[in-house]
C-alpha cells in the first residue's frame, strides 16, 4: 500500500465536476483507491462517496492505493489533483 497527502486547489473544492474527473481517473486502475479527510474515508471510485466527504479548497486529503498498479494510481491521482481536476 502506498499513500500521499495532497492539498485540494480547486476554488470550489470537490464538487460534482471535479469529483467526476477524480473518479474517472481512479476507475482506470485495478487497485483499491481511497482517501481520508478529517475522520472519514471515501472511495475515490464513487462520485457519491467523494461528494459526501465535503472537501473544500485548501483542505488536505491523503490518498491510499493498494493493489497491483498502486504506484501508477497514486501518481496519476496526485497529478490530477495538483492540476486542478479540470478547473
Amino acid at each position: 500500500m502506498v499513500s500521499q497527502k495532497v492539498t485540494i486547489k480547486n476554488p470550489t473544492g470537490l464538487h460534482l465536476r471535479p469529483a467526476g474527473i477524480l473518479c474517472k481517473e481512479a476507475m482506470q486502475f485495478k487497485s483499491l483507491i481511497t482517501f481520508t479527510f478529517r475522520e472519514s474515508t471515501a472511495n475515490a471510485k464513487s462520485v457519491l462517496s467523494v461528494l459526501g466527504a465535503c472537501v473544500k479548497c485548501g483542505d488536505e486529503v491523503e490518498f491510499f492505493c493498494e493493489g497491483e498498479d498502486e504506484q501508477d494510481a497514486l501518481k496519476t491521482l496526485i497529478a490530477a489533483v495538483e492540476g486542478g481536476l479540470g478547473e
